[in-house]
């Protein structure tokens, strides 16, 4: 009869055995397919590495083209059944997200939600961003008690936000300008707001770099902040054109 300890070995050797032998679990939103359809995830306009060192290649690559292209594939996916969904402004399907099907409205809200969000992401960063002037300066100033006491609002924001996320400066169509936080892949689009602009707080978003210290990545985002698109949005906005 084996010993006491080689039985414990043979035991933990078959529960390290049958452990390999289970199935790899992936989750749906790192894999999902690229279904053709009317949606498509926007290029970046500048390469994944621009960011270095404050935000590596590597997520960047994963962040665009596996996260936010599960998306879009999804959303093409159920663009299939309900082909509404790919004629319609995504500002006005968001909007109205209670005028949809029980059966697709969770759906949608996620995956067209997430898709907006993320194009809204890739256009408010690039390199050589440089800083706030203008109308936008103004407006943090007047609106957000001017740029270091908005920039340490928002990070402080994007920090309290429980799991999985969004911190956003939403505009009005006077250029009223304001900090708010939603779970998941929800916009502020959804209760008729427009976003200026907004950092993703999903883990995706930072883990291979700064793992669990989100405080670093709010930190170092602002290096990767394209101002000059953000005055672009600020235009649209009060021109009543800003779409995601």
């Amino acid at each position: 009869m084996p010993s006491l300890s080689r039985r414990r070995f043979f035991s933990a050797a078959a529960g390290a055995a049958a452990v390999a032998a289970m199935p790899r679990l992936v989750f749906a939103q790192a894999a999902a397919p690229a279904a053709a359809g009317p949606f498509a995830v926007p290029p970046l306009g500048y390469a994944f590495n621009v960011f270095e060192p404050h935000i590596d290649a590597r997520t960047m690559e994963i962040h665009h083209d596996r996260h936010h292209a599960a998306y879009v594939g999804n959303l093409n996916n159920l663009a299939k059944a309900n082909p509404q969904l790919g004629t319609r402004a995504i500002t006005d399907v968001l909007g109205n997200l209670n005028a949809l099907n029980d059966d697709i409205k969770f759906a949608v809200r996620n995956n067209l939600g997430g898709h907006a969000n993320h194009t809204m992401f890739w256009e408010i960063m690039g390199p050589n961003g440089g800083k706030p002037e203008g109308e936008v300066l103004a407006a943090i100033d007047k609106d957000l008690g001017g740029l270091e006491k908005f920039q340490n609002d928002f990070n402080a924001a994007g920090g309290r936000q429980f799991g999985s996320g969004w911190v956003f400066v939403t505009v009005t169509k006077d250029g009223k300008l304001a900090i708010e936080t939603r779970p998941n892949q929800d916009s502020p689009i959804m209760d008729g707001r427009r976003v200026l602009m907004g950092n993703d707080v999903w883990e995706h978003a930072y883990y291979l770099n700064y793992q669990n210290r989100r405080a670093d990545y709010l930190k170092a985002w602002w290096n990767t902040v394209n101002w000059s698109k953000i005055a672009e949005r600020y235009a649209a906005a009060k021109a009543g054109t800003l779409g995601v």
